[in-house]
């Protein structure tokens, strides 16, 4: 489920897809331990955050996160444009650059879900 995106990521930018020796093996260990268990919207993106920050891939890891969560939030069948957004601040998070506002909203609309 993770290293397929990876892949599919580096083909189209003719880039190695490659484990990495420090982050990848953890990063499994860390993804097949958690990402079955139930989590709300906000755990699921904060898995991806600490996945992406493990660096499991040489490339494109962020992209790779970022992916998956995308995928978790369309199956939310929000309305467009809501989806637009919370997959903007979603990706924003798992890549380590979200504002503390993005964060704030990001997680005002979690507790809205609840």
């Amino acid at each position: 489920m993770v290293t397929a995106p990876n892949a599919i990521l580096c083909s189209a930018k003719i880039a190695l897809h490659k484990p990495t020796s420090d982050g990848h093996d953890m990063t499994m260990k860390l993804w097949d331990g958690q990402h079955l268990l139930p989590m709300n919207l906000d755990e699921a993106v904060d898995l991806c955050r600490r996945c992406h920050r493990m660096a499991p891939f040489c490339l494109y890891n962020g992209n790779t996160f970022s992916s998956i969560i995308t995928l978790v939030i369309r199956k939310l069948d929000l309305p467009p444009h809501q989806s637009q957004i919370v997959r903007s601040l979603a990706g924003h998070i798992v890549a380590g650059v979200g504002s503390d506002e993005e964060v704030r909203a990001f997680r005002e609309f979690c507790e809205s879900l609840s």
